[in-house]
């Protein structure tokens, strides 16, 4: 049995189609669909702790585990090509907080500390020339709804300024007054990768490539069915999830990596933004440690 820990998200709809019309079952594969709402954080913790055999998680995370000497998963393939929006929001009632500018030294929610929400604000910090300390402090509140009740000040959950969170998954909660929008942020690499265990065995990972492979093509020629599977079954309207389909794409091939664009480009940026490399790390260390923690063809 394969475990496959996934972000039960938009996102994610090519996987379930996987399951759902027997691709993992037709490449001989048998796999347990693990949703990890908390994000890409927990699916690495996951993976180091053996829980999950595969993630289908956002590339930076990743990529900055690798880049700190996780030995424990390699970064088998892309998943989503296209870039990720992140928007940027705080609470509704917020005065004090309306524009990512305002941001420097303040509270900066995040699910976990190396999450997507936690290095993306240092990609933000960099593109607005912040002076560091970037932040204040990274209140660590684990998942959305947490996130949301942080930035609106509510009682039981540490308090926060702002957070990051994909654009589509906020939009709902910006349409019904929970929280608002003051800006967005997109990812300058390709957003999802799928992630093996270091102990999974490659044919058994390759088998669910495939599957997974099938599951992106039958999402492409079955859009109405993937916005009906987002509408009922995930936080997403209709019209939302219509939306979304105009600004993704899937990868043609999710064994390949563009090695230089998403791996190198997104090194590069999180050493720039000090999220990676300790003090006097040389960087032939960081280039040992991509090269070995990518088992994917390159492209």
């Amino acid at each position: 049995m394969l475990r496959i820990g996934y972000i039960p998200e938009h996102f994610s709809t090519p996987i379930w189609f996987a399951k759902e019309k027997g691709f993992f079952e037709n490449s001989e594969v048998e796999v347990e669909l693990i949703p990890y709402p908390s994000g890409s954080g927990h699916l690495i913790q996951s993976l180091k702790n053996d829980k999950i055999d595969i993630a289908v998680g956002l590339t930076e995370a990743f990529v900055a585990g690798i880049c700190r000497n996780d030995t424990q998963y390699k970064i088998a393939g892309t998943y989503v090509e296209s870039p990720l929006c992140w928007a940027i929001s705080s609470g509704v009632n917020r005065t004090d907080i309306n524009s990512p500018e305002e941001l420097h030294g303040k509270r900066i929610g995040v699910s976990r500390i190396g999450s997507g929400s936690y290095i993306m604000s240092f990609v933000l910090a960099l593109q607005s020339e912040f002076s560091r300390p970037y932040y204040k402090s990274f209140p660590v509140l684990h998942n959305f709804a947490n996130l949301r009740d942080s930035v609106n000040l509510k009682d039981g959950v540490e308090p926060s300024d702002a957070f990051m969170w994909e654009h589509f998954t906020s939009k709902r909660y910006y349409d019904n007054g929970e929280i608002k929008r003051i800006g967005e942020i997109y990812t300058p690499w390709p957003s999802w990768v799928i992630v093996g265990n270091s102990k999974l065995d490659q044919t058994q990972l390759q088998r669910a490539l495939r599957a997974v492979q099938e599951g992106v093509n039958y999402f492409e020629e079955h859009k109405t069915e993937a916005v009906e599977h987002i509408s009922t079954h995930l936080d997403y309207s209709k019209e939302d999830a219509m939306e979304w389909l105009k600004t993704v794409k899937f990868s043609g091939d999710v064994t390949r990596v563009d090695y230089n664009r998403s791996i190198v480009n997104t090194a590069r940026i999180l050493k720039t933004a000090g999220v990676i490399q300790q003090e006097n790390e040389p960087d032939e260390v960081i280039d040992e440690r991509l090269a070995a923690g990518i088992s994917a063809s390159k492209d």
